[in-house]
């Protein structure tokens, strides 16, 4: 059975930080993309950064840059979201999820296969 299972969510307060992770099980981890999305209400969901799988090459959403860092652990199959200066706009459920057989960077949404139940960020101002 296939699982990533993210953690570390909660209350923060702006300018605050919180490392997200997203553990998975049930697949081939190592060869997998990994990516952090997220849905703050009514809106579309949005990728925030993902992390190849061949030689560890990140990619970040302009709205993100230079505050959030994604990391992998592959003996440990786990995928890491670090998260410092947030703001109240990041506010949102964030989902990890896997791109087993995507070969471009980023991938396409349409490349994720498998996906997380998400946890809730929320940032007050």
């Amino acid at each position: 059975e296939v699982q990533l299972v993210e953690s570390g969510g909660g209350l923060v307060q702006a300018g605050g930080s919180l490392r997200l992770s997203c553990a998975a099980s049930g697949f081939t981890f190592d060869d997998s993309t990994i990516g952090w999305f997220r849905q703050a209400r009514g809106k579309e969901r949005e990728g925030v950064s993902c992390i190849s799988n061949s030689d560890g090459s990140t990619h970040y959403a302009d709205s993100v840059k230079g505050r959030f860092t994604i990391s992998r652990d592959n003996a440990k199959n786990t995928v890491y979201l670090q998260m410092n200066s947030l703001k109240p706009e990041d506010t949102a459920v964030y989902y990890c999820a896997a791109a087993p057989t995507a070969t471009m960077m980023p991938p396409l949404i349409f490349d994720y296969d498998y996906w997380g139940q998400g946890t809730q960020v929320t940032v007050s101002s």
